[in-house]
């Protein structure tokens, strides 16, 4: 992974806060077949467990939807964690929805986001993994054929009682500020505020 994504260089990442965010994602070329591919490398304080990083992985790494950028491998060796998942190249939903240069989303295309999104999110409950963690625009990330997917990387969460590595409050709960937890109702709520981004092709403020 060091070498697909050229020693972890800067001008491979593409998370939304850059250097600045506690976990990074960086584009990745893999040198035995050219396939291109996102790799998520956690901070060495989030996952102490290894035992624990592989469990999750696996579970993850065994959902398979065209709904998804699915998990394709990962990495746990020292403190190192690393997440492999397809690599989605037409940028996220923020981008095209806050941030057009050109024409705003279609409608056509926001209605097939919402509806692409439900069956992600459907899906995902279907296999036991009915909790997302961050759910918000960044997440959801357009494929080669321009289609909507939701990434596989906030399935992923770092402890047993459920609570969430970060969040953004735009989407969180109030129960959440509360609690601290995750829950299936926390992912339906933040469901709804990105319907909300959907239809006013805003950004919904905290407050």
């Amino acid at each position: 992974m060091k070498a697909a994504t050229n020693g972890f260089s800067s001008d491979n990442i593409v998370s939304e806060h850059g250097e600045k965010a506690p976990n990074v994602v960086y584009k990745g070329k893999l040198l035995k077949n050219d396939h291109w591919v996102a790799v998520k490398r956690f901070n060495k304080f989030a996952w102490p467990d290894p035992r624990q990083f592989l469990e999750e992985a696996r579970a993850v790494g065994s959902l398979r939807s065209e709904r998804l950028a699915n998990l394709i491998g990962c990495c746990c060796e020292g403190e190192e964690r690393l997440l492999v998942a397809e690599f989605m190249p037409h940028e996220t939903l923020a981008k095209h929805l806050f941030h057009w240069e050109n024409q705003p989303m279609k409608w056509a295309m926001r209605l097939r986001v919402a509806l692409y999104l439900a069956q992600a999110l459907e899906y995902c409950s279907s296999k036991g993994r009915a909790l997302y963690h961050d759910l918000n625009a960044y997440r959801i990330l357009f494929d080669n054929d321009g289609n909507p997917r939701l990434s596989c990387f906030g399935l992923m969460k770092n402890s047993r009682d459920g609570k969430s590595y970060s969040t953004n409050l735009a989407f969180t709960p109030p129960e959440y500020l509360r609690t601290g937890r995750v829950t299936a109702e926390s992912v339906v709520y933040s469901f709804g505020t990105l319907l909300l981004d959907l239809m006013s092709g805003k950004h919904i403020p905290p407050s």
